[in-house]
Order: C-alpha cells, then sequence, then structure tokens
C-alpha cells in the first residue's frame, strides 16, 4: 500500500485541548490487496467505519485535530496493539496466551470481517505483516501520539474522541426494547481511561442532541482507549460508537439521505466537545 496510511487535518487555530480520531475509516483498499482476498467490494467493507470520518470533518473548523486513517482496517486493525498477530492468518507466528480478539479473528492482522466472513484463502507471510505494520500502523500511532502530546503541552491536558461506528443489530445487546436502544455508546474502559468529569460532559452533548447513551455496554473500548487513557497523567480518552443506521445505508454502504441532516448535529455536539477542552483541567474538576 503506496499511499499515506492517514490523513491528518489540522486547524487554522488550534484553541481545544480535544483531539478527534477515526482509525477505522479508512477506505483505500488498494488493488494489490483487492486481489489478495476472497470478498468481494461490499464484503472486504463490512467492517469498516464507512463515512465516519466524513462525519466529523468539521472538528478543524472548530479548532480541533482530527486524524482519519486511509488505510482499511481489513488491512491493518489501528485499534489493536501491533503484536496482537493471529498465527491462523500469518505465517510464522507463535501461538500465545488466549486472546479474544486474535480468537475471533480480529488481531492487527485481521483474519475476517464482520460476520466472520474469512479475508483471505491460506495464510500471509510473517514478512508482509510486518511491512504493513511499518507503513502503516507505527506511523498512524505516531502521529496520535504527537497531536496528543501537542495538546497536553499547550492546554494541560488532552481529550481524545476515538471515533467509531457500530452495526445497527449490534445494539440489540444493550437493550430488548427497542425504543431504548442507544443510538450511541460511549467507551472509557468503565472510568479507567477518562475522569469522571469529562465522560459526564460529553454525553450530555451527545444527548442534549436527543441521542440516547449507553456508557461501555456492549463496547468499552478497546486498545486504542486502553493505551492513551491515561486520566493521572492528563490524557482522557472516549471511545464513540454511532448506530450505522442513523446516517448510511448499511447493506450497500452508501450515505442515506438522513447523512447531511445527521452530520449538521454532530457538528454541534462536535463544537460542545471541543469546549469541554477550552476549559481548564482544575475548573473541570471544580463542576
Amino acid at each position: 500500500m503506496q499511499n499515506p496510511p492517514f490523513r491528518l487535518e489540522l486547524p487554522r487555530s488550534r484553541t481545544t485541548s480535544v483531539v478527534f480520531a477515526s482509525p477505522h475509516s479508512g477506505r483505500d483498499y488498494g488493488l494489490d490487496f483487492l486481489r489478495r482476498t476472497v470478498l468481494d467490494e461490499l464484503g472486504i467493507r463490512s467492517s469498516e467505519d464507512a463515512f465516519v470520518d466524513r462525519l466529523f470533518d468539521t472538528a478543524p473548523g472548530l479548532g480541533a485535530p482530527l486524524l482519519a486513517a486511509t488505510a482499511p482496517r481489513a488491512f491493518v486493525d489501528l485499534n489493536r496493539s501491533a503484536d496482537e498477530l493471529d498465527p491462523a492468518v500469518v505465517r510464522g507466528v507463535r501461538s500465545q496466551a488466549h486472546n479474544p480478539r486474535i480468537a475471533s479473528g480480529l488481531g492487527v492482522i485481521p483474519r475476517v470481517v464482520a460476520g466472520g466472513r474469512v479475508i483471505y484463502r491460506g495464510k500471509i507471510d510473517l514478512e508482509e505483516a510486518q511491512r504493513r505494520l511499518e507503513q502503516v500502523w507505527h506511523p498512524y500511532h505516531a502521529a496520535l501520539r504527537q497531536v496528543l502530546a501537542e495538546s497536553r503541552a499547550a492546554f494541560g491536558q488532552a481529550i481524545l474522541i476515538d471515533c467509531h461506528s457500530m452495526p445497527h443489530e449490534a445494539v440489540r445487546s444493550a437493550s430488548g426494547k427497542s425504543y431504548s436502544r442507544p443510538h450511541v455508546v460511549l467507551g472509557d474502559r468503565f472510568g479507567a481511561a477518562c475522569t469522571g468529569d469529562i465522560m459526564d460532559s460529553v454525553q450530555a452533548a451527545f444527548e442534549r442532541a436527543g441521542l440516547r447513551v449507553s456508557r461501555n455496554t456492549p463496547f468499552a473500548g478497546a486498545f486504542i482507549t486502553q493505551h492513551y487513557g491515561r486520566p493521572a497523567h492528563g490524557q482522557n480518552a472516549i471511545q464513540v460508537e454511532i448506530d450505522r443506521s442513523l446516517y448510511m445505508d448499511e447493506g450497500r454502504i452508501v450515505p442515506s439521505k438522513d447523512f447531511p441532516a445527521f452530520r449538521g448535529i454532530l457538528r454541534g455536539i462536535i463544537q460542545e466537545i471541543t469546549e469541554i477542552g477550552r476549559a481548564s483541567p482544575k475548573s473541570l474538576a471544580a463542576e
């Protein structure tokens, strides 16, 4: 994959400690990768957080950076640790202690996409897996570390909003009643990745826009939230999962007629969240 693995959009003037990131919305599949997969063009995209980068692309105009992957999740999963290599898909990798993500085929080099559909016929070489990590995983995380460090230096804290989408069916487990299923799931590793006051404020921003919000169920946050969420060191991380049916046709993977209106709703939410990042850490704690 020759193209840059991410796009970093910086505001003209950085006015908030908040950083928005979209690690799963990449859609630069490349002909070589498409030739390798046994899936068709829709199948290979089924794990993609399609259009999430477009939903949050108003952030730079509101003073916050937006880091968006261009390499697709099916190629390298940026929300996994670099050592979560699956011996069932990467030749030459030793089995390790049980890891539920690897066991389900969702390691850093995924074996499957949504619905457990396999990506390859056979395995890929370890050298190829390592090359993907060097070309995609390490540059993305280096950029993420840099923008978070810049926030801490400039504002005394960093707030990472890690932006994702979830299939509409995924929220069934959150509530047995369709009318109370969450539109948005916020994950902070059950309080380990973010202070309670910031989490409360982010939740309130979504709820004021009329969206139902669940915390940590069914998604509490994966590698990025766990790794970058360090509240004791002034670095907070929240994973945001948005129901795809609010803005896209999941079967055809195209924006729905509701996309522009929902993007407008999100702009208001993004504006509120950037305001959270303009308050000093001490003033937030006092509220």
